[in-house]
């Protein structure tokens, strides 16, 4: 029996992606995933667009992520806002950095793509 997968599971699969190091450091994967128009409000205050995050991630350090309360709301039949809470461990370091975030998913061409993503700090 073949089940479709909810909205829900399927962002939270995608936003999962997002956070694997093969991804994060594929220039192919990351531009698939992020709309062309992609911006990011990031926690330093900056804003990014698409291009700028893919350079970025290149040379990201290892870190391991924890996603908790993942929450979707359908804008419309093709877009949707993610929101949840984020833990990143920097593996070298082993500095954390807790945030809410919350993301703006379009579906075009048959896929889902983020159009915008945003990190703010938080002290737990």
């Amino acid at each position: 029996m073949h089940t479709v997968k909810s909205l829900h599971d399927l962002l939270l699969e995608l936003e999962l992606r997002l956070i694997e190091p093969d991804v994060r450091r594929s220039r192919q994967a990351l531009e698939e995933l992020l709309a062309d128009e992609f911006r990011e409000f990031g926690s330093s205050s900056q804003i990014y667009d698409r291009q700028q995050i893919v350079d970025a991630l290149q040379d990201e350090p290892g870190c391991r992520w924890e996603l908790r309360d993942f929450e979707v709301t359908e804008l419309s039949s093709e877009c949707a806002l993610a929101t949840y809470r984020a833990t990143r461990t920097t593996i070298v370091t082993g500095d954390i950095v807790n945030s809410l975030r919350s993301s703006i998913w379009v579906f075009r061409d048959g896929h889902w793509q983020m159009l915008f993503h945003q990190g703010t700090r938080t002290t737990d």
